[in-house]
């Protein structure tokens, strides 16, 4: 039997503890998925080994895509959203009435408001919600443009349409003060029960916010 230093002798440098402890392309693949909202260590893993193993084609679609959104896509530089044009064709319509200003959290949430077929107006996305414990206030909100958009001289009116969530509902207190400081009329979105919905399985902070801003029967 040979003895154990004629093993020792034949390691090779790339067996050392530090080379060992390089991220490998799998590794960092894994890290990067991580970012997606509500990814975990184990879900990033599957869908790295199931990307490799499966859908390679799909994966490399997925790859180019994301090039070429983080290089064509910005901010339009009115309503803030994503667009690949310095305007997006939402606030080059003619056919919009400019006189209204709807402010949303999200560009998803601009969807669902153009999804209902009532509103006509345009849009601000803010890109997020006061939060201070997440670190983010009005600097990150980009609240400068959203006044400096507002106080045009076109638009009459905002309508502030964020979530009712305590984020958004603090973030439409501020910017409500806000705006109506400048002169400019301010509204809310209303709440009440949904359509379609009954009385037994509607929760009563609805209920009673539905009670609260009840109207006259026309």
């Amino acid at each position: 039997m040979l003895p154990y230093r004629f093993f020792s002798s034949r390691l090779t440098p790339n067996a050392s503890p530090n080379n060992m402890k390089t991220p490998s392309t799998l590794d960092e693949l894994i890290e990067a998925l991580r970012c997606l909202p509500g990814v975990g260590p184990k879900s990033a893993q599957r869908m790295t080994y199931y990307l490799l193993q499966h859908e390679r084609k799909g994966a490399a679609r997925l790859s180019t895509a994301l090039a070429n959104a983080l290089s064509q896509i910005q901010h339009c530089q009115k309503c803030n959203s994503f667009t690949e044009d310095a305007v997006c064709a939402l606030c080059a319509s003619p056919n919009r009435d400019a006189s209204t200003l709807c402010v949303v959290e999200m560009p998803a949430d601009l969807m669902m408001m153009e999804q209902t077929q009532v509103y006509r107006g345009l849009y601000f996305v803010l890109m997020g919600r006061l939060s201070p414990l997440d670190g983010i206030g009005p600097k990150e909100l980009y609240l400068e443009r959203l006044i400096k958009r507002a106080t045009d001289g076109v638009v009459k009116e905002v309508l502030l349409a964020t979530n009712f969530t305590v984020e958004g509902e603090a973030t439409a207190h501020y910017l409500g003060e806000l705006l109506k400081e400048k002169g400019i009329k301010v509204t809310r979105i209303a709440r009440g029960v949904p359509v379609g919905g009954e009385l037994e399985h509607t929760d009563t902070g609805t209920l009673a916010q539905a009670v609260l801003e009840r109207r006259e029967v026309s």
